[in-house]
């Protein structure tokens, strides 16, 4: 196993396009660590440079206290698993699988052993005698993914490994994922655009947009104390809420209406530069509103329900507020509770739920 250091990595392709911009983070021993970020934000160039199929730029990467920058994919001891399966066509799906073991020189019994074991994780064993050509696309993607990890390899890179499958398929391949992962005790880098599976199965999440990394932490970092407004909206579904606000105090906040303000109280204190600031945006996350039918005691704004969408036991209601802006925010409620089209309801932002955003940055 190895500890995955980048340096001020950059990957700069001709015509002077900057795929990744001075990028910095750690991925510890053992760790599993995925790269999160929309498509075009950087995620794959960072990869394949971790990988070596991609040279860098700019900067250093390093496992444990080795520089890799000129090292070939060979040399660094990686495994790697593409979104496309990359199978050998003349190979049955066992023989793909035991391939990297047998270029190793292991014995024909260590060989089916290893095969065996990882088919059996990742629910291959009914197909281990089938031709890639006779397999359907999720097949194929577990299959390369086996032979990826079978390896026991210092880093295992995994670029959208399971993008291909059913949601249903997803949700049990993922699990299994984070189950060799915890078994195999490989540094594990996992590259996704879907916030879903990173949250699911990560240790830590690395957030790219844009060529940049963004914020590297835990879920609860990240949900909690977001760096800056993209990364308070990528994580999060539905994503976070944003109402235009101006601080009147350093521990209070308010939201202008046609009937007045509307006031509510920090959780701690912001800055005094920014009192008197009307440009401050107001997030709170549609899961931590409390939403009632009738105006309460505490702090409080109206709306009126626009949409309800019914999801099992939670149900979405889109809500347009009284504020000038008419904001339209979500709400996650229980079902019992989630009104009809047109209520006028209540919604009740607790000190500990209110982020404070000055244009991308977060102030609190």
């Amino acid at each position: 196993m190895s500890r995955v250091r980048l340096e001020h990595v950059w990957k700069i392709y001709p015509g002077n396009v900057e795929a990744v911009r001075d990028v910095s983070f750690i991925c510890e021993d053992g760790e599993f660590l995925s790269i999160l970020g929309p498509s075009g934000g950087g995620k794959s160039s960072t990869l394949r440079m971790i990988v070596g199929l991609e040279e860098v730029t700019r900067g250093e990467i390093w496992f444990d206290e080795r520089l890799v920058n000129k090292l070939s994919p060979h040399e660094r001891n990686v495994a790697l698993a593409f979104e496309t399966y990359a199978l050998y066509p003349r190979l049955n799906v066992y023989e793909n699988i035991a391939f990297p073991l047998r270029a190793r020189g292991q014995s024909k019994s260590e060989v089916d052993r290893t095969v065996t074991s990882i088919a059996e994780a990742l629910d291959l064993t009914s197909i281990l005698k089938k031709d890639p050509s006779a397999l359907s696309d999720g097949h194929r993607q577990r299959v390369s993914l086996a032979r990826a990890m079978v390896r026991k390899p210092n880093v295992s890179l995994l670029d959208e490994p399971i993008s291909h499958m059913d949601e249903r398929v997803r949700a049990v391949v993922r699990a299994r994922i984070r189950r060799i992962h915890d078994e195999l005790k490989t540094t594990t880098i996992y590259v996704t655009h879907n916030q879903a599976e990173a949250v699911a199965i990560c240790d830590r999440l690395a957030i790219v947009e844009q060529a940049e990394l963004r914020q590297v932490g835990t879920v609860d970092e990240i949900w909690n104390h977001p760096a800056n407004r993209f990364v308070a909206s990528f994580v999060g579904e539905p994503p976070m809420n944003f109402i235009r606000g101006k601080l009147e105090s350093p521990q209070h906040i308010s939201i202008a209406t046609k009937e007045g303000k509307r006031g509510f109280e920090l959780r701690k204190e912001v800055d005094p530069k920014y009192v008197g600031s009307d440009n401050i945006s107001i997030g709170v996350r549609p899961q931590q509103i409390k939403l009632s039918l009738s105006k309460g005691q505490g702090a409080s704004i109206a709306g009126s329900v626009r949409i309800a969408e019914f999801q099992g036991d939670n149900a979405v209601l889109t809500v347009n507020l009284e504020d000038l802006d008419n904001s339209e925010i979500k709400v996650v409620v229980p079902s019992e509770r989630m009104g009809g089209e047109g209520d006028t309801v209540w919604m009740e932002f607790s000190p500990e739920i209110i982020h404070l955003f000055d244009g991308e940055t977060s102030i609190i």
